[in-house]
């Protein structure tokens, strides 16, 4: 049986953290705050952010939530938005995406403050990920992944890590950072051919295809570690799982993150981590 990588203990850890930096902020008369800046009432943006604002209480971060109409004008929101990048108490904002049609997505991306983008989803934060710099933040499950393997002390320096999906949210950062931890890394996706011999020969394989339980046991062999960073719901099993099949490769693999109960839990709490990182950047 594969040892879990849960996402609890490295949680407990952050927030141990976070409670100390944040008593020292307040110590300082600052207040460390996130600013979330929802359109509409979609059930998965309502969950995310019952989540965000919870471990933002663990750790004593303010939330100020800012809800518009989802048929807000795209004059409006964009005002509403400059607003909250102004609004010296705000540390951080939580944009949530993908915006309504009538919204300019990636015109709002570019008008996010990038000092504020605890999300990492500005062009200057990927541009900080990709020169190791303190350039906005990095994606937060991306840092979720990196902070799993840190934590359970799975060795990265020369190590070969396959990693599925190329996204900008997960696949592409990622990638970069296991690489300034000096890992060789092989990026696999929807126009890699035979993806099965490329994973096989990896120590590491973070999966993130997007897709409910498309990675099985002919993708992986003994010995390795596994980095499932998928959440879907299974209408027919009436559960969450991710896009490993968890009972065909449990058996087979060295290690491997629980879906529910590894990568998602930390995202949030990396989250909440840019928050009191931004407070912290505005008194450095």
């Amino acid at each position: 049986m594969a040892k879990l990588l849960k996402g609890k203990d490295v949680v407990g850890l952050l927030n141990e953290d976070l409670i100390n930096r944040v008593n020292d902020l307040n110590s300082k008369g600052i207040v460390p705050t996130l600013g979330i800046l929802r359109v509409g009432e979609r059930p998965d943006d309502l969950s995310y952010e019952r989540g965000a604002i919870k471990k933002c209480q663990q750790v004593g971060v303010q939330v100020q939530v800012t809800e518009l109409p989802a048929d807000v004008s795209s004059e409006d929101f964009f005002d509403t938005l400059e607003k909250l990048n102004k609004d010296i108490n705000i540390h951080g904002i939580l944009m949530f995406r993908p915006l309504p049609k009538h919204i300019d997505g990636e015109k709002a991306r570019a008008s996010l403050n990038a000092a504020k983008d605890v999300d990492g989803c500005t062009d200057l934060s990927l541009a900080g990920v990709f020169t190791n710099t303190d350039l906005g933040f990095a994606p937060c499950t991306a840092e979720a992944a990196m902070e799993i393997l840190k934590y359970y002390g799975i060795e990265l320096s020369g190590k070969k890590v396959a990693v599925i999906g190329r996204s900008l949210v997960i696949g592409r950062p990622v990638a970069m950072m296991l690489m300034h931890e000096n890992a060789t890394v092989t990026i696999c996706h929807t126009r890699t051919k035979d993806i099965p011999s490329i994973t096989k020969e990896a120590d590491i394989v973070v999966v993130a295809t997007g897709k409910m339980e498309s990675v099985g046991k002919e993708y992986l062999r003994e010995g390795q570690t596994v980095i499932d960073v998928g959440i879907n719901w299974n209408d027919e099993k009436n559960k969450l799982c991710g896009d490993v099949i968890f009972d065909e490769v449990e058996s087979i693999v060295d290690s491997i993150t629980p879906v529910p109960g590894g990568v998602g839990g930390v995202t949030t709490s990396i989250l909440v981590k840019h928050v009191v990182e931004a407070a912290e950047r505005t008194i450095s």
